[in-house]
């Protein structure tokens, strides 16, 4: 295999080496307390290896949604709806630091202002990356879109299981929740309605 090929299958990811090595700490000792024993084999590298997870996971408070959006900011005169449906999430549960995955929808009418559509998905997913609750995670994605792009309308639902939910507590397995949240022409019935009805339909 050339240098070439195995670039393009590497895989980087960079981390801070403190805040590595004292996240790895810390579960170490979470997993002597929880009755293991973290320096039998099959848990010497774990501490470091949630270290780094974790990280990954949490990642969107590194990044500012915004300048994502302004980064790929033009003028284009169009004023029908844009929708971005099924967004895949994977975020984390304040609450028990349990994940929740689903997918989002979302949807903007522009007035002047368009942004690339992956950046949509990336504001998206800075948001997932961080300690949530489905509410305000999908607050924060509308927020974003309408106060960088200043559309017509923002409008944005969710779908999620949550397995602090499946796996704990009530043990409801299929459960599925959905938030919305919508401002500007999509507090309009008939837009919403066309939304909806939209995120709905299996087009492709």
């Amino acid at each position: 295999m050339t240098n070439e090929r195995k670039l393009n299958y590497e895989k980087v990811e960079e981390y801070d080496d403190q805040t590595t090595q004292e996240l790895a700490g810390h579960y170490k000792e979470i997993l002597r307390l929880i009755g293991e024993n973290p320096e039998r084999e099959g848990l010497l590298k774990t501490p470091l290896r949630v270290a780094k997870a974790i990280q990954f996971l949490t990642q969107g408070y590194m990044l500012d949604p915004r300048e994502i959006l302004s980064s790929a900011k033009f003028r284009e005169d169009y004023r029908e709806m844009v929708i971005v449906k099924d967004i895949e999430i994977y975020s984390m549960c304040e609450h028990h630091m349990i994940p929740f995955i689903g997918k989002a929808h979302v949807a903007y009418i522009p007035d002047k202002y368009i942004t690339g559509l992956s950046k949509i998905a990336r504001v998206v997913d800075i948001y997932a990356r961080r300690l949530q609750v489905q509410e305000r995670l999908t607050m924060q994605i509308k927020d974003a879109i309408n106060d960088t792009l200043k559309p017509l309308g923002v409008a944005v639902v969710i779908e999620a299981q949550h397995l602090c939910m499946a796996m704990r507590g009530v043990q409801k397995q299929n459960s599925v929740t959905t938030t919305s949240d919508f401002v500007g022409a999509f507090e309009r019935d008939k837009t919403r309605a066309e939304f909806l009805h939209l995120i709905g339909t299996q087009l492709h």
